[in-house]
């Protein structure tokens, strides 16, 4: 379900300094593809479709950017004179805050179509779904767990140093630690997905979209379980004792180059929001 309705906020998540602006100046044709990958819509479906995108994207620019501006720019002041704990709980926790506005919105301007859709229709998503639930297996679940942990560290290596620069000896070998201590937590995704989907699906089936989504967009994880709750948090524990340490050992040109980068993602929402 998130997947499908992050498709209407993607635009606002180009990485990328320069795509950013040039995505977000295309962003209708961008989130049709999208879209259409999932819904099979033809006709007057397919013009309510690009309605629903063009009310949503007038929405996002003037709601949505300026906070994401202020967002960057806020988390850009927080890095300059070094993180602490609690900076990253207030960056996760803005984002998730944008997130369940961004998705109610989303949901509030496609679900009119979603009540629209024949059984035919809601076959063709569901079978985009399971593709996509193969990928995430093929990408994340597949091999042995010191597979898994290896990719692991290769993507947040490339995540790290996407930000800072290419990253000291030391800093690769905290990395390392905490790919190779962290619990693997991809099975929980997985299992939340299918929830989500699941969910979703039976909201479309009943034709229940304009009465039940929004609600369900906004509050995607009131439905998680204990277990995932608490590996959840102890990921995060974890995840922020790494970044924590890592900013700590930052040279003056690295925590330069994050922040400059953050400034530019708010001087571009701040240009696209007018």
């Amino acid at each position: 379900m998130r997947l499908l309705l992050a498709a209407l906020i993607a635009a606002a998540l180009l990485p990328g300094c320069s795509a950013l602006r040039a995505g977000y100046e295309n962003a209708d044709t961008l989130l049709r593809w999208r879209l259409t990958s999932y819904l099979d819509v033809h006709d007057e479906q397919s013009d309510r479709l690009d309605a629903a995108i063009g009310s949503f994207l007038s929405w996002h620019r003037a709601r949505a950017l300026p906070q994401y501006a202020r967002i960057c720019e806020d988390g850009a002041a927080r890095l300059e004179r070094g993180l602490s704990r609690e900076d990253l709980v207030w960056g996760y926790d803005s984002l998730v805050a944008q997130s369940r506005e961004s998705l109610r919105a989303a949901a509030e301007k496609i679900a009119p179509l979603l009540d629209g859709l024949d059984e035919p229709q809601i076959r063709h998503l569901e079978s985009r779904f399971a593709e996509d639930n193969r990928k995430f297996a093929r990408e994340y679940l597949s091999g042995s767990d010191e597979k898994r942990r290896e990719r692991r560290l290769e993507r947040n290596i490339e995540r790290m140093e996407d930000w800072v620069g290419r990253l000291s000896d030391e800093q690769l070998e905290r990395v390392r630690q905490y790919s190779e201590s962290a619990l693997l937590f991809d099975g929980h995704r997985d299992r939340e997905r299918k929830r989500l989907q699941a969910e979703f699906l039976a909201v479309v089936r009943a034709h229940e979209a304009q009465k039940r989504l929004p609600e369900l967009a906004a509050n995607w994880d009131r439905g998680r379980d204990a277990e995932y709750r608490t590996a959840n948090a102890a990921l995060l524990k974890d995840y922020y004792a790494m970044v924590l340490d890592i900013d700590r050992t930052l040279s003056p040109e690295q925590r330069a180059q994050a922040v400059r980068r953050l400034r530019s993602y708010a001087e571009d929402f701040s240009a696209l929001s007018r």
